[in-house]
């Protein structure tokens, strides 16, 4: 059976807020928890994702994402599986600095970065690294699935671009052209006749179904 027969999807839902959101603070592997606002946020996007009925949960174990997840599994009954190679890109000196300071500290390297170049923001990973160690985990789940099956996985606004990036299969250069990931919201992927394809990105609704002559 071809993988577009199987038809199976994968949500990447991002955390919802926390307070260094709030501050612009890169947190990367700081394990720090929602805010009152990204709770809230994480339950009402639960209810719509909910209504989807997934067949698997896996999440990042770091807090932001593991309760945003434990709002899923609340409505859904499910056993969630936590997987540290679903944390966000470790960034060595760059964490808990804001983005103006680390453009005044770090000047050239957040250029260098934003050019698509591969740098080790801070002294951390770099963007392929994080691929390497996060898109595995979610073809792993995803290979779990029945056809036809939905897989939820719970991460954070960089892994879930990368991750995409390779799943997808570009060059690592063109992975800054995805954008980035609104807390609590989530992209699709699903199986298509040349791999997975983006079904749809940054998405806070549900799901609706292509109509036209590119389905």
């Amino acid at each position: 059976m071809t993988a577009a027969a199987r038809g199976r999807r994968v949500i990447l839902w991002r955390h919802g807020q926390t307070s260094w959101n709030l501050e612009r603070r890169f947190q990367g592997t700081t394990d720090i928890e929602l805010t009152e606002t990204g709770t809230g946020q994480a339950r009402r996007a639960a209810r719509l994702l909910a209504s989807l009925k997934p067949d698997a949960i896996v999440a990042s174990d770091l807090k932001r994402a593991a309760a945003t997840a434990g709002e899923l599994v609340r409505l859904t009954g499910l056993d969630i599986t936590y997987d540290e190679g679903l944390r966000e890109t470790y960034a060595g000196a760059w964490q808990g600095l804001t983005h103006d300071e680390i453009q005044a500290q770090f000047g050239e390297q957040y250029a260098a970065w934003k050019r698509g170049e591969p740098v080790r923001r801070g002294g951390g990973e770099l963007e392929t690294e994080v691929a390497d160690r996060a898109a595995p985990v979610v073809l792993r789940h995803a290979d779990k699935l029945p056809d036809g099956g939905l897989l939820v996985v719970v991460s954070h606004g960089g892994t879930i671009r990368t991750t995409i990036g390779r799943l997808l299969g570009l060059e690592s250069h063109h992975w800054e052209g995805l954008g980035g990931l609104s807390n609590c919201c989530w992209s699709v992927l699903g199986e298509g006749a040349r791999g997975w394809r983006l079904l749809e990105h940054n998405a806070g609704t549900l799901p609706e179904p292509v109509l036209g002559d590119d389905d």
